[in-house]
């Protein structure tokens, strides 16, 4: 089941995000924040109307992963432009949720007001890369060497859906 995420969700998204920064590339993050944190975060982005969705199975014990669109940049310019966020708790992975919660992240945004989703794909992340492909993202740059974790040097890729339905214009 796919629902905006709750303060009380907190905790497990806070534990989910705690691996992927000391496990993962998906995030440069070195230190993961804790629960009273994401609670801000959730009830910031609820205030603005941005969208944080959580995937969630009663059945295995609640949130298996988290999704949100966060305003792309702070220059005015942006306005229309989120930047997406998506991990999925590790021992979920391979089970097709991220084939649903970014689907319904997409949705949510257009909603909201977003025309573009720009996806930055810490490490280059196969996995990412490949999710975001398949929900409608085209690859839109690589920044090389930006990144160092776990003693090695990581790219960041860039890609981007038109959330316009319109495609794409010529500049």
């Amino acid at each position: 089941m796919i629902r905006p995420a709750r303060t009380s969700d907190a905790q497990a998204i806070a534990a989910i995000y705690a691996w992927h920064v000391a496990h993962s590339t998906a995030t440069f993050d070195t230190a993961a924040p804790d629960a009273t944190a994401w609670e801000g975060k959730i009830a910031d982005f609820a205030a603005k109307g941005w969208p944080f969705l959580v995937a969630e199975s009663k059945g295995e014990g609640g949130v298996m992963a988290y999704a949100y669109a966060a305003r792309f940049r702070d220059r005015a310019a942006y306005a229309h432009t989120c930047e997406d966020s998506i991990y999925v708790a590790h021992d979920a992975r391979g089970r097709g949720i991220g084939s649903v919660l970014l689907p319904a992240l997409i949705a949510a945004a257009r909603t909201s007001g977003s025309a573009q989703m720009i996806a930055v794909v810490g490490g280059g992340e196969p996995a990412s890369v490949a999710l975001h492909a398949k929900c409608g993202f085209v690859h839109a740059g690589r920044l090389r060497g930006v990144g160092q974790k776990f003693g090695r040097t990581l790219d960041t890729v860039y890609m981007q859906c038109d959330l316009t339905g319109k495609g794409w214009q010529d500049a």
